[in-house]
């Protein structure tokens, strides 16, 4: 697909000129000392979003959570999660974090959203910028965390009228932007459902949920097949900023186009949204520095791993010596008693080889006194 300058200034006219941008900084004091402050690349990178020259990639979390607010903007979200679940669903209440989620631990998540849906099931919505080595079983974790907030909450409400039936289904809904090697392994494959299930087909409405989206992979779809339904429409919306994209998407799906407006409206707040892009830039840069460690960590276990597994290796092996020496050594024995006994027996035949030879010669002896007598 061609792309040319300011492709969305022509759909959205209030998207502000690079000159009268970079003015309104260089003029403000405040605003030029944390201009400033950013790398050559993000202050280049800033400004071609807020001239359109690129779009926002909205799993940024300020971004998510001011375009997709579930209080202010519920019907935003709950589309969302219609496609993606498969079903109508409405958002109806955004519970609290718990401050003692086991998610509280340092981590690379950064959208964390909770809603509780109309049918009282409750969906988490995460964003990890950087997939998890274990992706699995955090996302366990996760999910069981999530079900025993919502079973504490509806026993606390109704107290002795409580029944298990009364808690709805969990779903743990994780957006990866750069997804673990393990997806790769499925490179067609943009949206992965996991839940119980009984190898006997049994159905006992267990109530844990999780999907996995890579969006890494569905762009490289993006880039092969273009959009092609809704679901690719919301991944190209959270996932893409190259604006021909976008062009492509507001004209085959109008409803983000007001979504984009309200980005380009912020904008115009030039402060506003570089407090969002500080906040964005202080975020990749600890979430960079826990990657770093969780990958040096990672490393290390690896490291220790093949010393274990090379110091196993070389037990073995000085195992299989210590035998091998163990056998040679007896097959030396072996082999001395071998000599021993044909030293003997050579000895033997050369002995009775000498009284052959003496035998042979007093017959040969008695036989010529014998022809003697006989004239």
């Amino acid at each position: 697909m061609s792309s040319s300058n300011n492709k969305l200034s022509q759909y959205f006219p209030v998207i502000r000129a690079r000159e009268d941008i970079s003015n309104e900084i260089e003029n403000n004091e405040k605003l030029k000392t944390v201009f400033n402050s950013w790398s050559e690349e993000h202050r280049e990178e800033f400004l071609e979003i807020c001239t359109g020259n690129k779009g926002v990639k909205m799993l940024y979390d300020t971004y998510f959570k001011e375009l997709l607010n579930p209080e202010t903007v519920p019907e935003r979200l709950s589309a969302l999660l219609s496609v993606i679940l498969k079903r109508k669903v409405t958002v109806k209440y955004v519970l609290p974090n718990d401050g003692t989620r086991l998610g509280d631990e340092m981590s690379l998540i950064i959208t964390d959203i909770v809603v509780e849906l109309e049918d009282h099931s409750i969906a988490n919505i995460e964003v990890q910028k950087i997939g998890y080595a274990f992706t699995g079983e955090r996302a366990s974790c996760y999910s069981a965390d999530l079900l025993l907030r919502q079973y504490k909450r509806v026993k606390d409400k109704l107290k002795e009228k409580f029944t298990y039936k009364n808690i709805g289904s969990v779903y743990t809904i994780v957006f990866l932007e750069r997804s673990p090697a393990v997806f790769k392994e499925y490179p067609e494959k943009y949206v992965h459902y996991f839940k119980s299930t009984s190898d006997t087909g049994l159905e006992l409405g267990m109530l844990q949920n999780i999907i996995f989206i890579p969006v890494d992979i569905f762009l490289e779809k993006l880039h092969n097949k273009g959009i092609q339904d809704e679901l690719d429409a919301w991944l190209t919306f959270l996932g893409c900023d190259e604006p021909e994209y976008i062009v492509e998407l507001i004209n085959k799906y109008p409803i983000f186009k007001g979504m984009y407006a309200d980005l380009y409206n912020m904008c115009l707040n030039v402060e506003g949204v570089m407090n969002m892009f500080s906040k964005e830039l202080q975020i990749l840069d600890q979430n960079t520095v826990k990657y770093m460690i969780d990958e040096m960590q990672e490393e290390l276990d690896n490291i220790k791993d093949e010393l274990d597994t090379a110091k196993s290796e070389l037990d073995t092996t000085k195992t299989e010596l210590d035998t091998t020496k163990t056998e040679l050594d007896t097959t030396k024995s072996e082999l001395d008693t071998a000599k021993t006994e044909l030293d003997t027996a050579n000895t033997t035949i050369s002995n009775q080889s000498k009284e052959i030879a003496d035998k042979e010669k007093l017959i040969a002896k008695l036989q010529a006194e014998l022809k003697k007598h006989q004239k």
